[in-house]
């Protein structure tokens, strides 16, 4: 391959460079697929949308370094190449789903917009690491790909769809906040007592008992499958056993696996459950 053409083809500018983040897209996209039962052209068109829309703020991030000269400008063409490519294909999606009757999936990227220009001012201040609060608004935007997904099946934006939104943001919220506790765990010195450890995860615990509670009371009243809760306190107890297992020196990649390992089974579980 030809340097000039191999140039383009870098993954640090095509790929997310964080990989963690595929799993707030693929779940609640996942998620809505399945509720929805139907799998179609039109299915495939928003999976094509929206991994479009994932995939272009790579290379748009890679642009905004190139111009605060946080990166050389030899990443510009290919980050450029990058987003029209992904920006196209994006495109074309939207219009074909458009034509088919699914317009009002559009106001679904309205919120997306607001938060991805605060990511590039933060990049552009070199302030874009350890945002859990961003993180957790951008885990938000990500969600809104299961009512997507949900009403693509049904052919409606009917309101089961932002309940799947709320309990599909709610485990991303709580995955993000345990996230920042074993990274925050890795960098202890030494094994600390039961009492610090609990006060270091009270908040990834608080989330995830909130949304057990929650799940809970709405499968007693029926409101959801009463077997919704088993992700749920899949989720919990997870985060239980890590809040007294510290990450102590863990490397981060491994910290990350296994937070794949827990988020893809709770995806399994979720989808199981649902009806």
């Amino acid at each position: 391959m030809p340097n000039t053409i191999r140039s383009y083809f870098q993954p640090h500018i095509a790929l997310p460079t964080d990989h963690g983040s595929w799993v707030f897209l693929l779940s609640p996209l996942l998620i809505g697929l399945f509720a929805g039962k139907a799998f179609s052209l039109d299915s495939a068109l928003l999976v094509l949308a929206a991994l479009a829309a994932f995939l272009v703020r790579q290379p748009v991030t890679v642009w905004v370094k190139v111009l605060s000269a946080r990166r050389g400008r030899q990443d510009l063409a290919p980050a450029l190449f990058w987003m029209g490519l992904y920006g196209l294909i994006g495109l074309l999606a939207c219009a074909a789903l458009v034509m088919r009757g699914f317009g009002y999936l559009l106001w679904l990227a309205a919120p997306g917009i607001p938060v991805f220009v605060w990511h590039l001012f933060l990049v552009s201040r070199r302030q874009e690491r350890r945002q859990a609060g961003v993180e957790v608004v951008a885990a938000g935007v990500l969600a809104l790909a299961a009512p997507a997904a949900y009403w693509v099946g049904v052919r409606s934006p009917d309101a089961a769809g932002w309940g799947l939104f709320g309990l599909a943001w709610l485990q991303s919220a709580a995955s993000i906040v345990y996230a920042y506790l074993r990274l925050r765990q890795r960098e202890l010195p030494a094994m600390p007592d039961r009492r610090e450890l609990f006060q270091m995860a009270h908040r990834a615990l608080l989330y995830t008992t909130f949304n057990l509670l929650l799940v809970l009371a709405l499968g007693v009243t029926l409101l959801v499958s009463p077997w919704l809760v088993l992700p749920y306190l899949l989720q919990w107890a997870e985060a239980l056993w890590g809040a007294f297992h510290p990450a102590i020196g863990f490397k981060p990649t491994r910290i990350g696996l296994r937070q794949l390992a827990v988020s893809s089974l709770f995806t399994l579980l979720f989808i199981l459950a649902w009806d």
